[in-house]
């Protein structure tokens, strides 16, 4: 009997919210025609100043995603590598960077269908 009567008072809870939902107003955006309202404090995008880099790797030691990459060949030529399909976007790297290289911005990564539209090169300072 107890359960019979959670059951009712479930039904009487929920329907009222329910019926709520049908008349509203969607609250949902139409993503990828219009860009999202973004706050100002949000963590997007991995920029970079690439005169400030110097490649002592500290913001690649302490990704704890491993979103970046350097490839180094000697002190003055290397090349750092981001993936963003890996990042969390917690913003260590800024964090950990010595020299104020890496910041993040309030910019939205759009969507890709390929995977490799998601790797970025920050710096190049490879010599060909």
């Amino acid at each position: 009997m107890n359960k019979m009567i959670q059951k009712i008072r479930s039904f009487f809870y929920l329907l009222p919210r329910t019926l709520s939902v049908f008349f509203s107003r969607s609250v949902t955006r139409h993503y990828p025609f219009h860009d999202p309202e973004i706050p100002e404090r949000y963590r997007g995008r991995v920029n970079i100043n690439e005169n400030n880099c110097v490649g002592c790797s500290l913001c690649v030691l302490d990704c704890p995603a491993s979103a970046l990459e350097l490839e180094k060949e000697s002190k003055s030529q290397f090349r750092l590598l981001h993936y963003q399909d890996r990042c969390t976007y917690c913003g260590q790297c800024e964090d950990s960077c010595r020299f104020n290289a890496i910041f993040m911005d309030n910019h939205y990564i759009r969507p890709a269908f390929d995977r490799d539209d998601f790797f970025v090169v920050l710096v190049n300072r490879k010599e060909v």
